[in-house]
């Protein structure tokens, strides 16, 4: 297949690139590199450097003509998102609209969309949260994944476009940037490694699921042939609090270097976790890696390539 990748040269993105050359696909990244790295970039893969919200890359979807849209491209710093909506809605709305309409004139037959489990859902019970717990996302960058995926059940709708959301818990692994406040994780062991104490936000009980990035590839693969439409979870169904995170970071780099607790961040989400039967049923898909081993391959992957 033709896939055309948005954000291709990003954390989760650039895994994705990788596996889909890997199965034979015929891949084009657009990235701006306002955040991806070119270093993640495979060398395999053709490569645009356009903004998702410009005519530029609207024309390269009528270029490429790709058979497949897997869009990862976002402003997704969910703090930035409560200081700056009107760019949070820019890129994550305006500009995936912008990608929707290109691919219905180029024929596109399916968007794999990375939407959020944790940012859409909100706080309230139950957990873990399954694919119809009531949506009260919590930031404009939920209301901005809820608004991708809304727009694209009417591409569905009207024209017949297939479409996979796939709503991510919380997702850490190699080449996550310590830029933003996402990367808790690569943040924690950046200021280990650095011997300074990772500062932890309020008490520290705030619990979040945590998904190792190469069984979100898995997820994206299996994307390409479901014939599911529509939202599914993928996470753990396993909570993790920020205190134990940073603890097993200790633990596993043999640091003695103590967190400190800084002030809690206001309207901060205190838990998150995800249901994934769906994902076990329509893509055949669950989680393989636990948090304890993923951290250890996290950190294995920073002791030797550095952090950025």
């Amino acid at each position: 297949m033709k896939i055309v990748v948005t954000g291709g040269a990003g954390f989760i993105a650039s895994h994705i690139v990788d596996a889909y050359i890997d199965s034979g696909h015929q891949v084009h990244v657009i990235d701006d590199f306002s955040t991806g790295r070119e270093a993640n970039v495979n060398s395999t893969a053709t490569v645009h450097d356009a903004n998702v919200a410009s005519p530029e890359a609207a024309e390269l979807l009528l270029k490429i003509k790709p058979n497949v849209l897997n869009h990862h491209a976002a402003q997704m710093d969910v703090r930035h998102s409560v200081e700056n909506p009107l760019f949070d809605a820019g890129v994550n709305i305006l500009g995936f609209l912008n990608l929707l309409e290109a691919c219905k004139k180029a024929g596109t037959q399916r968007v794999i969309f990375a939407s959020s489990g944790g940012a859409i859902y909100g706080d309230k019970e139950p957990i873990p949260a399954h694919e119809e717990h009531v949506k009260e996302p919590m930031s404009p960058y939920g209301v901005s994944k809820m608004t991708g995926e809304l727009y694209l059940a009417y591409y569905y709708m009207a024209f017949g476009m297939h479409y996979v959301a796939l709503r991510y818990a919380n997702v850490y692994g190699p080449r996550q940037s310590t830029r933003g406040e996402a990367g808790v994780v690569a943040i924690f062991i950046s200021q280990l490694l650095g011997e300074k104490s990772p500062v932890i936000n309020g008490d520290g009980k705030q619990t979040r699921d945590y998904v190792f990035v190469g069984d979100v590839v898995r997820a994206n693969l299996a994307a390409l042939e479901t014939r599911h439409v529509g939202g599914v979870n993928i996470g753990t169904g396993r909570e993790t609090d920020v205190t134990t995170l940073c603890e097993l970071l200790r633990q596993d780099m043999n640091s003695k270097v103590k967190a400190v607790h800084g002030p809690a961040k206001l309207g901060e989400q205190m838990r998150s976790c995800l249901e994934n039967g769906l994902a076990g049923k329509v893509l055949g898909w669950q989680p393989e890696i636990a948090v304890e081993e993923g951290l250890k391959r996290t950190i294995a992957y920073y002791r030797e390539n550095g952090l950025s």
